[in-house]
């Protein structure tokens, strides 16, 4: 069948909608889509913002906590304990729907009031500046974090221990700069590396054990720089490195770099996949442009997902979850929601929701704890909301939500970027999708300038001992200065 041609709301560009493309849409109900996959990919990532933090008093306790909004964002923000506690409900700030005003202005409204939880996360021990992260202990900066303890500085990151700065990886204990890499113990720099241990400087190595600067090897020990070494000379040239020393790993850094480029690549990097497009993907099939995806099945248009099924433009889901459309930022063993975003803890059927948890047959809440048959945050009998739910979205797709572009949100529509609780310029849309100060105000979108700090630099990076085994304890006392911007005079 010939993929149906559409053009794009957004970016003006011709974009298909492939046969299955339609059936997913059938399957669930929904409109073909007026944007294109990225901008819909666009459109989405500007409802998450992994590492800004901000200080501000929690509109409860009135304590101060650690955020991801900023005091600016006018909408009250409650700290962890506060949000799940019993003192306050979403359905206080319930709305009657009302058929003379627009959906989506009455959702618009209903999010602005609610408060919002301080950061994404959800039983962790311990982790106080570690946005979307959940199950995880003593993490400390890191970003879209599951099933970790004891990550710093990281991103991307499951199951994994004592690791630093690193992203994309899974499985790993005691590694420090690995990228998309996993299954690994006790290795540093490893780049798209599996079950390695005891090895530093890899490229697409695989079961490897103490190796050191090589690449494409699979199955190898004692490999130095792609030669094979016995493991006395092997030992006895790695003690040659002072790993421990700054000047040296910075200097092997380097070389790392060289090794890189006069790789072998595969054209993308599946593992265990079948039937599938994209990157990143891990023991998965039928996966279509997706990247960074696994154990999952039946995926399109999507971005760091995993144990999901049957579901299409989805970024930051699972595990555990089926049948997710244009959702972000959701699911812990869900199923079946639709243009949704920060939901999680086992809801089902339901739609246009933020922040809602464990519910089910909810349209367009914000902040409810385990509630049924609700919209608006107002509860209703079942078929009182069964009977009104067909009446809502015709009149979302009668009556649009028109932005100051013109482009119109009709029901099929994810939510409009100026809805989004974040500074454009913090988000992950402006990461991938970056653009001008000026451009972003102009759309009308929410801008925030860096803050400038007054911090009296105290430890210059030339002073720091090149040998960590130097470095006291008393650093932690030092403000240093960033050795990537031009510091002020002492």
């Amino acid at each position: 069948m010939t993929p149906q041609t559409e053009t794009c709301q957004n970016c003006k560009q011709v974009f298909e909608i492939t046969s299955d493309d339609e059936a997913f849409y059938k399957k669930i109900d929904v409109p073909a889509p007026t944007w294109c996959p990225e901008c819909r990919l666009r459109r989405r990532q500007a409802f998450r913002s992994e590492r800004a933090l901000y200080k501000r008093e929690c509109g409860l306790c009135h304590k101060i906590i650690i955020t991801g909004y900023p005091p600016e964002m006018l909408t009250p923000v409650y700290c962890e304990k506060c949000w799940w506690s019993d003192r306050w409900g979403g359905e206080d700030f319930a709305m009657e729907y009302n058929t003379n005003v627009s959906f989506w202005d009455q959702l618009k409204e209903l999010r602005a009031k609610t408060p919002r939880l301080s950061l994404n996360t959800s039983r962790n021990d311990n982790c106080p500046y570690a946005n979307y992260t959940w199950l995880s202990k003593n993490c400390y900066l890191t970003g879209s974090t599951l099933h970790s303890e004891s990550v710093m500085y990281s991103g991307n990151v499951d199951r994994s221990s004592f690791c630093l700065d690193s992203i994309a990886i899974g499985d790993s204990q005691f590694c420090y700069e690995n990228v998309e890499s996993e299954k690994n113990y006790k290795s540093t720099f490893l780049f798209r590396s599996q079950s390695c241990i005891d090895s530093h400087f890899l490229v697409d190595c695989r079961n490897c054990k103490d190796c050191f600067m090589s690449s494409n090897l699979r199955n190898k020990e004692y490999i130095f720089e792609n030669k094979q070494l016995t493991k006395t000379e092997y030992k006895n040239l790695i003690a040659q490195y002072r790993l421990e020393k700054y000047s040296v790993q910075d200097e092997l850094r380097k070389k790392f770099e060289s090794i890189k480029k006069a790789s072998v690549w595969k054209f993308t990097n599946l593992i265990k996949t079948t039937d599938s497009i994209g990157d990143n993907i891990v023991a998965s099939k039928n996966i279509y442009r997706s990247f960074d995806v696994r154990d999952s099945e039946n995926i399109r248009y999507s971005a760091r997902v995993l144990i999901t099924k049957d579901s299409m433009d989805i970024n930051n889901v699972g595990p555990g979850c089926e049948l997710f459309y244009e959702c972000m930022n959701a699911g812990l063993n869900d199923g079946r929601y639709k243009f949704c975003v920060d939901c999680w803890d086992g809801c089902f059927d339901i739609e246009y929701c933020d922040l809602c948890m464990g519910c089910q047959n909810t349209f367009g809440c914000v902040g409810l704890k385990k509630k049924r048959y609700y919209i608006l945050n107002k509860q209703y009998t079942k078929e009182e909301y069964e009977s009104l739910i067909p009446k809502i979205v015709e009149s979302m797709s009668v009556v649009p939500y028109i932005d100051s572009e013109k482009r119109e949100y009709r029901y099929g529509e994810f939510f409009p970027m100026k809805f989004s609780p974040y500074p454009h310029n913090t988000s992950l849309s402006q990461e991938h999708f970056p653009m001008s100060k000026n451009e972003t105000i102009e759309k009308g979108y929410f801008w925030k300038d860096q803050e400038t700090r007054n911090y009296v630099i105290s430890l210059d990076t030339i002073d720091i001992p090149d040998n960590i085994k130097d470095v006291s304890d008393s650093i932690l006392k030092e403000v240093i200065g960033c050795a990537h911007v031009e510091l002020p005079p002492l």
